[in-house]
């Protein structure tokens, strides 16, 4: 959840998005106007904010492979931070983005006032910690610097994580809300907070790394095969998902995206593609 010389366009391109995109309409209801006075116009693009690996490498996989059949024109727009991808559906210079999990999404609806809800979870970056120091979890002693994401929900994310490996003892009840102020016990470590997009970059500083999935895959990094330890799926509240101005869940574009991220062609994608590095999450839409 970051920053980075694409991110320089945006500025220059959000002005023209303003003028080429218009805010998609509520529902597929003849009689649910926008906010314009208009229709929804299911010719335009869908136009999606999301994340370079692997959610904007899904989505170019629906527009390359499914769209067509479906009469959705389906354009990817790639952001390299956890921040404007919301923004820019907030404002409707996107229709919707699909980069984040709900912990993160209920954070950001909180400190920023917007009103983004999910519309269907698509995968599951599992969290690790890698190390090019170190060659498994026993090696990590006292004295040694492990680096963690400093965003709210991630750094909690991490530091369970950590925690639930022995790595660290954490007040009881604190959940994924953990601060490094809530660690009873470091056993001796030290801990640098960087932002998540950084942290792979600081692998050869640190002696070990809490990393989120996408970041990892960037960094030709394989969770399944070089994360030290590494999240369980089952059970997890971290489902990446498809996400919407509320109001707009209705839209017949959305939906049928929505459909396409839950086929089976999309779930060998990822199955195939990332090889247990990125796992399909489908099931029941997720959570308001």
């Amino acid at each position: 959840m970051r920053k980075n010389v694409k991110l320089t366009a945006f500025a220059a391109a959000s002005a023209a998005l303003a003028l080429g995109l218009t805010a998609c309409g509520s529902s597929s209801d003849p009689s649910t106007a926008k906010a314009d006075g208009g229709k929804v116009d299911e010719s335009k693009p869908l136009v999606i904010a999301a994340s370079p690996t692997p959610h904007a490498d899904i989505l170019k996989f629906v527009k390359d492979n499914l769209a067509a059949k479906e009469g959705l024109k389906l354009e990817v727009k790639e952001f390299t931070d956890y921040v404007l991808p919301n923004t820019a559906t907030e404002q409707g210079q996107v229709d919707g983005n699909y980069f984040q999990h709900k912990p993160y999404l209920d954070d950001f609806n909180k400190k920023n006032g917007t009103h983004i809800v999910p519309v269907v979870n698509v995968h599951l970056e599992p969290l690790g910690l890698y190390s090019k120091k170190v060659k498994a979890l026993s090696d990590i002693k006292a004295g040694q610097t492990v680096a963690v994401p400093n965003d709210t929900t991630n750094e909690g994310r991490a530091l369970q994580l950590l925690a639930a490996n022995k790595l660290i003892t954490l007040k009881d009840g604190v959940g994924t809300n953990a601060k490094l102020s809530d660690i009873t016990d470091k056993k001796g470590l030290e801990f640098k907070e960087l932002e998540a997009a950084t942290v792979p970059r600081a692998l050869n500083d640190v002696d070990a790394a809490v990393i989120n999935g996408n970041y990892a895959i960037e960094a030709d990094l394989s969770p399944a095969k070089d994360a030290l330890i590494l999240e369980k799926a089952e059970g997890n509240p971290y489902a990446n998902f498809l996400a919407v101005k509320d109001g707009k869940q209705s839209d017949p574009r959305v939906q049928k995206l929505a459909k396409l991220l839950n086929s089976d062609e999309v779930k060998k994608f990822i199955q195939d593609k990332y090889q247990g590095s990125v796992i399909p999450a489908f099931g029941a839409p997720a959570a308001s």
